[in-house]
């Protein structure tokens, strides 16, 4: 069954981990490591006060882990939410006789419901910000006139367009969305603004229904409307009609978009556009988890072209594109290239090279960070100038590695250190409290290691020398970061069991014995021990499954 455990659950009280058991485990299984630990922890096996009260607890911990995780729905609900699913309001009045199926559902249906709740109160704002510059006169000069001009030998580059668009969504009831938009252009000196208001409803699951109102001081009043709705489950249809009142009259159009899936990654479009630019465009859009492609032809008045494009997706923590395409019509010729990187957690720059004909050279720089989209196309030059498109390629990339070694890296760098701080102040108090636990744990364990350490002896068996536990730090300069390892050998030693010690694939941090000495940093489990009286060595990850010993972990293996 796979788990949807978030960080902080498994950070903390991971049953499975406590018990040391797979995510897989049977009633047996469960019930087998269960008696296990009551009989280290059971209160009436230790008569000093303090070990008493302590095993107490530890025995409280236990037995609240074995009966969520021996209860179906319980354990159903745990394997999907975590501790805290189990808190969800609503949740007592489930009927404890369902089926573990029947609980997913009910549970996320309270689920839904108090996000309905929590949308009501939300916004969804969005918005684009758009700034055209001509520097078409650092390729293009006259040089003779700019020598005797005063500033002539300073190539001008100006701002010659602007665009602001934002738009909000507002729900209003659980099917029924307002959305507020509005915009500012400007070019050349001239511009204007519109604001639309539009109401949408969701009508079933199969569709919704948009209307649209619209003013402004280029157009004049729109009015529109707009649906969508699934035919099959996979066809759909949108159409979309519109009246725009202006001082030439009354201008209708239509619009009406037939998708249909033709298999799980491709896509297959035909859309038809009457009005005042007229149009018939198909496309198939093919989306993979490697790369995007698309083939487009339209015909229409005035434009008729014909495009084809590809992206290609690498598979790195950046989440770098690289992307190139040719389109090729009444208007000319026009061949894009391009890549886009993930910069921050929240923000990712692209920069795409426009070369055409008639249209020249052009630069276009676009950074979205979270909903808000930054747009800079740069004219550079009317003509195919060989040095503006050296430029427009080279140009940014240099600057993109003298900005990320200088910024961008120091930044992402200081915010991950502030977001771990944070996340270490937050947890202080849970980690002092497994600290408390774990050490309280060893002092319980004491009495049964050592009859477990008797029995391997007698046998030459598994012998647990050294454990540790957390982030190791091979750089002798940073040597004060090794306190950040536990010594965990003597739980380990507790969980050794007829020469065996089996670790399933969870965090070791919620062993019984364990917990977390570095928070939000990547921890090990590194293991001396000696088997048949030969010794041998492991260093585990933290959450990867544990099984010794092992042939392939002796130490003279190695020499």
């Amino acid at each position: 069954m796979a788990s949807a455990l978030d960080d902080d659950d498994i950070g903390s009280d991971d049953y499975y981990s406590l018990l040391n058991v797979r995510r897989e485990a049977t009633q047996d299984e469960l019930k087998a490591a269960y008696r296990r630990l009551c009989m280290l922890y059971h209160p009436d096996k230790h008569r000093d006060p303090e070990l008493k009260r302590q095993a107490e607890q530890l025995f409280n911990l236990v037995h609240e882990a074995y009966e969520v995780l021996r209860d179906p729905q319980a354990r159903a609900i745990y394997d999907i939410y975590g501790k805290r699913g189990l808190d969800v309001d609503g949740w007592e009045v489930v009927e404890r006789k369902r089926t573990p199926a029947e609980i997913r559902e009910e549970y996320e249906r309270l689920q839904r419901e108090r996000e309905e709740r929590r949308l009501q109160q939300r916004t969804n704002p969005k918005g684009t910000i758009s700034v055209g510059i001509d520097a078409t006169d650092l390729f293009d000069r006259y040089e003779e006139d700019y020598e005797d001009m005063v500033g002539g030998g300073v190539p001008h580059v100006e701002i010659n367009k602007m665009h602001i668009s934002q738009s909000i969504e507002a729900p209003l009831t659980t099917k029924d969305t307002a959305i507020l938009s509005g915009s500012l252009s400007t070019h050349n000196g001239n511009g204007g603004g519109t604001i639309n208001l539009a109401l949408r409803r969701v009508t079933s699951a199969k569709g919704w229904g948009e209307i649209e109102l619209g003013a402004g001081d280029t157009h004049g009043p729109l009015f529109g409307m707009k649906i969508f709705r699934n035919l099959t489950p996979r066809f759909f249809v949108t159409a979309q009609c519109g009246l725009q009142f202006s001082s030439r009259g009354v201008r209708p159009g239509f619009t009406t978009v037939l998708a249909r899936h033709l298999d799980k990654n491709t896509m297959g479009y035909l859309q038809w556009r009457w009005g005042i630019q007229s149009s018939m465009n198909t496309s198939i859009v093919r989306d993979t988890k490697s790369s995007h492609f698309t083939f487009a032809v339209q015909l229409g008045i005035p434009h008729t072209f014909m495009m084809m494009s590809y992206q290609y997706k690498f598979q790195d923590e950046d989440q770098t594109k690289i992307k190139g395409s040719v389109k090729s019509g009444f208007f000319g010729t026009v061949v894009e290239y391009g890549a886009e990187r993930k910069i921050s957690r929240h923000s990712v720059l692209g920069a795409t090279v426009s070369v055409g004909v008639p249209q020249g050279v052009s630069l276009k720089i676009k950074l979205n960070r979270a909903s808000q989209t930054y747009f800079f196309p740069i004219h550079l030059t009317d003509q195919l100038l060989p040095s503006a498109v050296f430029y427009a390629t080279v140009g940014p990339l240099v600057f993109y590695l003298a900005i990320q070694q200088l910024i961008i890296r120091p930044y992402v760098r200081a915010q991950k250190e502030q977001d771990l701080e944070k996340q270490r102040e937050s947890s202080a108090s849970d980690i002092a409290r497994k600290k408390q636990e774990a050490e309280s744990a060893v002092l319980l364990m004491q009495e049964s290691v050592r009859r477990i350490i008797e029995a391997e002896e007698s046998r030459m068996g598994l012998i647990i020398l050294n454990a540790w536990y957390g982030k190791f730090v091979t750089d002798n300069s940073r040597r004060h970061e090794r306190a950040k390892v536990i010594d965990v050998t003597v739980p380990l030693q507790c969980l050794v069991k007829d020469s065996k010690l089996i670790l399933t694939e969870a965090t070791k941090s919620g062993l019984p014995g364990f917990y977390d000495p570095c928070v939000g940093e990547e921890k090990s489990l590194k293991v001396l021990y000696q088997f048949r009286g030969v010794m041998h060595q492991v260093l585990s990850g933290d959450t990867e499954p544990l099984r010794i010993p092992k042939q392939s972990h002796r130490i003279d293996a190695d020499t």
